[in-house]
């Protein structure tokens, strides 16, 4: 399984969850399959999004690509970090 983890902050979670949504055909289509959107307990503009991919080369080509850096200055974002991940193992206990 490929990952991806990034960590914004953001102007306002309201109008970038907008955006956010607003792409999320982009996303399917560029190989995202899954996400996860988690925000800091004690700030609501500092966002996680974490999301499972097709393959990684996907995701980097997708996250890199012009019309995303686009996308994300319209949604308000601020120095994104970008982690790109293997999963190794999985576990339940």
């Amino acid at each position: 399984m490929q990952y991806v983890l990034i960590i914004h902050e953001v102007e306002s979670y309201q109008a970038w969850k907008l955006v956010f949504d607003q792409a999320a055909d982009i996303r399917k289509r560029a190989g995202e399959i899954s996400y996860q959107l988690l925000q800091y307990d004690n700030d609501a503009n500092n966002i996680v999004h974490f999301s499972l991919w097709t393959s990684l080369e996907n995701a980097r080509r997708f996250f890199e690509s012009p019309e995303l850096v686009e996308i994300r200055k319209k949604a308000g974002v601020k120095a994104p970090n970008f982690i790109y991940l293997q999963e190794i193992e999985r576990g339940v206990l």
